[in-house]
């Protein structure tokens, strides 16, 4: 993913560039192509203190200066009020993504490389310059870091507290409050100590979003190098106790590592390879376990996006060892027939606040065992959990969630936001959806699927005897609650506080991406199509159809703008996963359908080049030109189209072999109809 002159030198262009280093710890590397932080999560050093939460910025930039034949250049830049400052992106010719965050700049002729990336696993970033095609050239490097010491979603200020001198020189460190990590600073250079502020940094797109905007941050000291053939410079910072790097053995190992991660991504589409390696990013520690980051720059782990993720970020990619620990992990915290929905930032106890994410997990670990035959693990960890979730749901639980006597799920409290549609500002729950949602349904007939299927497995005839009872009641009670004649599609909430809700909304595809006959043939077309005509864009699924009153076609302003517009007609591309699914199972599997279904990706692929670059972004506006919004980076994002082109499209399309379908594909109704139990419509 390259960028060129023009628009790196062009700043209103080249401040929409970002890029994100991820550390498999839950601490980040990110900033623009231009230079300048322009968000308060902007940061060089940036770690997880308790994985993957407890986020501290510490190294916030870098000021660097390079001087040849007399001359001072810079090859940075920070916003300040009415300015940008220096002018270091007017020398730069040219970014690249590949392998990681690399630029390159004309100083006097001369071409100077910098480059960042964080080493997997470490908490640790490495920047690192060079001379390009150097041969009797030699320059002077000048870099002065500028640090905080803050919560990652807070802003720094100077003040008096602030402890300004060096912990130690053999390396150079410094631990500006008490309590926080020291920052260990390793480089060939010398070291001046010289504390100064930079004050009045300002952060554009906060400012845009109506939030706090501006910080200072505390600059130690500066480090001077020499840049000539052969000599790269570098400075690592770490909170790790290290008192030496070998930087050449980290690029050589790092830059491997990533290419042999490239190289086990499916066929030859280029989609599938940029979402393989974007993939990663999302995948962290937790403990002795893995999880899912959400999202950068402001998420940590939210149960529902982890098994929404799951199948794309780890199971269609083969990592499915990562997929066990992501299991075992939220399984240990199954409380009342629920996962958490969100693992707090400061540790505190999880938050217990959805009606989906048990359902997601119980389908996740179907796939799981789809992908993996592991009867073992399932047995052992994960069976337990699942018949918590579906007895919890039988039974109910907080929040009203409560199988109701016609086998559906209803849910819901006053104030409280549970469905994926979580919009809330102060008591402003912007869409509450109290009732049975559409979704749920479908995740509630694809769980008792899941639990029937392991209960026959594992011996349990009762229990499947049980589930398979549910799972009949609750197909014939939707296909006579839900189908919305007038519009010919599907209800998004029946017996909600007003009654049915019609709204035209994105929920539904679920009711076809799932196996399950909650359809006929012609219901489900219509649904698909209905979907495809209203809500479907380049870049992902409107969640409300133009035309209605509570539509809202950007997402902007401050909070209660945002909020306002989240889900009331702003776009998110995690839904064209399900919609591909959808579209496949009413069109056929042939090779034209699949090639028109890869089409329905095209914009992503597009979008990959802009924003965060190799990245999706999280929304985009429900209008033309759908600007992306939200976070820059979001794990389903990139999840659910990488699983729809590898398990839908199939790898035969893209150029390798095809994934063998999942048990959880077939139709689950067969043999119930065989014992004259469900009939067709």
């Amino acid at each position: 993913m390259n960028i060129e002159a023009k628009d790196c030198q062009g700043l209103e262009r080249s401040l929409t560039f970002e890029w994100l280093e991820t550390n498999g710890r839950g601490g980040f590397s990110s900033g623009t192509v231009a230079g300048p932080n322009t968000r308060r999560y902007h940061a060089l050093l940036l770690i997880a203190r308790n994985p993957p939460v407890d986020r501290f910025v510490l190294v916030n930039h870098l000021d660097e200066q390079v001087e040849i034949n007399g001359q001072s250049l810079s090859l940075s830049a920070n916003c300040y009020p009415g300015a940008v400052h220096p002018d270091g992106y007017r020398r730069c010719i040219g970014f690249s993504a590949d392998p990681w965050p690399t630029w390159t700049y004309d100083i006097g002729g001369m071409q100077v490389i910098r480059e960042i990336f964080c080493p997997r696993g470490r908490d640790m970033v490495v920047v690192r310059w060079y001379l390009a095609a150097a041969e009797g050239q030699a320059a002077t490097l000048i870099v002065r870091p500028m640090l905080s010491g803050r919560d990652y979603h807070a802003t720094h200020h100077e003040n008096s507290g602030l402890w300004p001198g060096v912990r130690d020189n053999r390396p150079v460190s410094w631990q500006p409050y008490n309590g926080l990590p020291v920052v260990t600073a390793l480089s060939r250079g010398m070291y001046r100590h010289e504390p100064v502020w930079y004050r009045r940094v300002q952060f554009p797109v906060e400012q845009d979003r109506e939030l706090d905007f501006e910080e200072d941050w505390w600059s130690p000291g500066e480090f001077t190098m020499e840049l000539a053939a052969g000599q790269p410079a570098h400075l690592v910072f770490t909170t790790e106790p290290v008192e030496a790097v070998d930087v050449e053995a980290l690029v050589r190992d790092e830059r491997g590592r990533r290419q042999k991660l490239a190289e086990g991504a499916p066929g030859n589409d280029r989609l599938v390879r940029l979402l393989w390696q974007a993939a990663e990013a999302y995948l962290s520690d937790r403990g002795q376990q893995k999880t899912v980051i959400a999202g950068y720059p402001w998420f940590t782990d939210w149960g529902r996006d982890t098994f929404i993720s799951l199948p794309g970020l780890c199971l269609a990619t083969g990592r499915h060892d990562i997929a066990r620990q992501v299991i075992t992990a939220f399984s240990a915290h199954v409380s009342q027939g629920m996962i958490p929905n969100r693992f707090p930032d400061a540790g505190e106890a999880p938050e217990y606040n959805t009606i989906d994410a048990s359902l997601w997990f119980v389908h996740a670990v179907g796939r799981y065992l789809d992908y993996t035959k592991d009867e073992s693990t399932v047995r052992r960890v994960a069976w337990p959990a699942v018949r918590a979730i579906l007895d919890g749901y039988r039974q109910g639980t907080r929040y009203g969630i409560r199988m109701d006597a016609d086998g559906l799920i209803a849910g819901g409290a006053p104030g409280v936001q549970l469905t994926w549609m979580d919009a809330k500002v102060g008591d402003w729950v912007v869409t509450p959806r109290r009732g049975k949602p559409v979704e749920i349904q479908a995740l509630w007939v694809r769980a008792l699927a899941v639990g029937q299927e392991l209960a026959e497995q594992f011996g349990d005839k009762a229990y499947a005897k049980r589930c398979e009872d549910d799972r009949i009641l609750a197909i014939k009670s939707f296909r006579a609650r839900f189908w919305y004649e007038e519009g010919g599609y599907l209800y998004d909430v029946v017996d909600g506080e007003g009654g049915d809700d019609a709204s035209l909304r994105p929920n539904q595809i679920y009711a076809v991406a799932f196996p399950g006959e909650l359809l006929d043939a012609k219901q489900a077309k219509q649904v698909v199509q209905v979907v495809e005509e209203r809500l479907l864009t380049p870049v992902g699924l409107r969640t409300l159809a133009p035309g209605d009153p509570q539509y809202r076609p950007r997402y902007e302003g401050g909070v209660h703008s945002r909020e306002g517009a989240y889900h009331q007609g702003t776009v998110w591309p995690f839904l064209l996963g399900p919609f591909v699914t959808a579209w496949l199972r009413v069109h056929g599997g042939t090779a034209d359908a699949k090639r028109r279904a890869r089409g329905f990706l095209n914009g992503i692929e597009q979008h990959l080049g802009e924003a965060c670059i190799g990245q999706v972004s999280e929304i985009f506006d429900a209008d033309a030109p759908h600007l992306p919004r939200g976070c820059f980076a979001q794990a389903w994002s990139v999840a659910e189209p990488l699983r729809a082109l590898i398990e839908d499209i199939g790898r035969q399309e893209l150029g390798g072999d095809r994934v063998p379908p999942a048990r959880s594909a077939a139709d689950p109704e067969k043999p119930l109809r065989k014992k004259g139990r469900l009939p067709r419509r």
